[in-house]
């Protein structure tokens, strides 16, 4: 069995599931952490045993015995250059969502790790939720027959909500309904987008914080094929337990249809300190005891096993600048209230270049 040396930069929430994650995994023979945070750097380097502790992610760069890196940081616009001078090192590339924040950054990107034959994926976790991979594979063996239509609709609390909004200024869009952009636009592969209707609504978060943060956004998406689905996600649910989230997806098809209840209702502790909670309802999902509850253990299980066992992503660079080009296009959409064509302007092949 080969084991890989993994660098990891950023270990807050994501990063901290996915370095203890490492930590426990045959495949992995020395874990490299990075945070800038010292408190925090501390405890996760002691829980993991990590051989390197790092505060500037670029020590971690330069160390050429790491194989494979996975960039849990924020704020989100860091994603792009931590990402490129990992490609340019020769490492293999796990990204947390957005692959970048410009489709140019995402290109680049792509175009490197093709280059240099490496490993790249995007952090879209929920394709490894059990009731969404069976959506998928109910369209992939014809239950339900051809797909007409799809739906789904994800909220989170507004605690949540103001903790991304406050170190982004991405959209619901792009930081919320962008897993179901993926995740629908897998199931209808090889269909394309072409069109898209957005618009947001705003309440609770724009009231409580006073900047320009919508509390939903809702979009209508048209394939070259004919099929249309709509996506809508906020976050201003009141305060749940840990960090709630809800999900409801609608599939129907000429054949059948797949309704799935994601709203972890299914366990439900009540006690007299803390009223009623819905354990293991964040959508990464959390530790309990000796197993791990949620679809983020075995996204990074997944990534370990592509670098050591040279097995294919299931998230590819392409498809996630796919998404990325579509909740783009959703933002534009809502600004300017009318419905927005694809590809964008800077996706299309320029005159020159069509000439040639």
């Amino acid at each position: 069995m080969k084991q890989i040396n993994v660098g990891i930069i950023g270990t807050g929430w994501c990063g901290g599931i996915r370095a203890q994650t490492c930590a426990v995994n045959p495949l992995v023979r020395d874990l490299h952490v990075c945070e800038v945070k010292p408190e925090r750097l501390a405890e996760i380097a002691k829980a993991t045993g990590a051989r390197t502790a790092a505060k500037d992610w670029r020590d971690l760069v330069k160390i050429d015995e790491i194989e494979a890196m996975i960039i849990s940081a924020t704020p989100e616009d860091t994603h792009y250059l931590m990402a490129r001078e990992c490609l340019l090192a020769g490492k293999h590339v796990f990204l947390e969502k957005p692959i970048a924040i410009e489709l140019h950054e995402a290109d680049e990107l792509i175009a490197l790790a093709r280059k240099k034959k490496l490993k790249f994926t995007i952090g879209y976790s929920q394709r490894f939720n059990p009731k969404f991979a069976y959506v998928k594979q109910s369209i992939a063996d014809g239950t339900i027959g051809r797909p007409v239509s799809a739906l789904v609709s994800r909220h989170i609390t507004r605690g949540l909500g103001k903790k991304i909004t406050g170190r982004t200024k991405l959209s619901p869009a792009a930081m919320e309904a962008t897993h179901d952009l993926d995740f629908v636009l897998w199931c209808l592969e090889p269909a394309k987008p072409v069109r898209v209707y957005s618009q947001v609504n705003y309440g609770a978060m724009k009231a409580t914080s006073g900047a320009d943060i919508p509390d939903t956004q809702y979009m209508t998406v048209t394939m070259d094929n004919g099929i249309s689905f709509v996506v809508g996600a906020g976050w201003s649910l009141p305060p749940g337990y840990p960090n709630f989230s809800t999900t409801w997806i609608e599939m129907v098809g000429t054949e059948g249809s797949v309704f799935v209840d994601d709203s972890h209702r299914d366990v439900v502790v009540n006690t007299l300190k803390s009223g009623m909670q819905l354990p293991m309802s964040s959508m990464p999902g959390e530790f309990v005891a000796h197993t791990y509850a949620g679809p983020m253990s075995a996204e990074t299980v997944h990534f370990l096993e592509a670098v050591a066992c040279d097995r294919p992503v299931l998230v590819t660079p392409e498809q996630a600048r796919q998404v990325m080009e579509v909740y783009i296009a959703a933002d534009l959409s809502a600004e300017r209230h009318e419905p927005v064509m694809l590809p964008l302007p800077e996706s299309r092949p320029t005159a020159s270049a069509a000439a040639r």
